[in-house]
């Protein structure tokens, strides 16, 4: 089993570029800028799409288009042509659960009231296991702040820790390919 989407979620529009909620994005964009690849609109899958290869595997990168709380039409139009299995997609998305400088990878479990993860179980099958990266943006401390807090932008500080984090993040995912999603996992949860 490989990996053979990779999804990052975000907001569109230029007023959310730089919050919070579209870590996930920044992820997956680095990681094609790594590869020499730029992200295109592609209008079919509702996002921005391109097609990289790391150590001899074929991968299609996705940003929905859609706002986040949508973003399993995106996931589940571009899964479906190519015909690839949950457990073969890696979603991409900001974690409150976790400090701005912490990124983790894990398969399935609960989406912790995450609404891009919730439409995207709803999209792909009943209680579809797709892998997750989890990277950490931080809590505001008081659950009724969250939604200004994921809509908003990192403090300098915090945006040089999740950089840092996304950077790990993209040198594990030459991991992923060279010695296997478990082998990754097991690494970044051993930093």
């Amino acid at each position: 089993m490989t990996i053979k989407l990779i999804v990052g979620l975000a907001n569109p529009g230029k007023e959310y570029t730089y919050t919070r909620h579209n870590a996930g994005a920044w992820f997956v964009n680095k990681l094609a800028k790594h590869n020499r690849f730029y992200l295109k609109e592609n209008l079919k899958f509702h996002g921005y799409t391109a097609k990289i290869n790391i150590l001899n595997n074929d991968i299609h990168l996705l940003v929905p288009t859609t706002f986040i709380n949508l973003s399993g039409k995106a996931v589940a139009a571009l899964s479906s042509f190519y015909h690839i299995q949950p457990n073969e997609i890696l979603i991409a998305h900001d974690e409150l659960n976790l400090a701005p400088n912490v990124v983790k990878l894990k398969l399935g479990g609960s989406n912790g009231g995450h609404n891009g993860l919730k439409d995207i179980q709803k999209n792909l099958s009943n209680n579809p296991k797709f892998y997750r990266l989890r990277i950490g943006i931080g809590h505001p401390g008081d659950k009724n702040k969250v939604i200004n807090f994921v809509l908003s932008k990192p403090s300098i500080h915090e945006k040089i820790l999740i950089d840092n984090a996304i950077d790990k993040a993209v040198n594990y995912t030459n991991i992923i390919f060279r010695e296997g999603i478990d082998r990754a996992m097991t690494s970044m949860y051993n930093n």
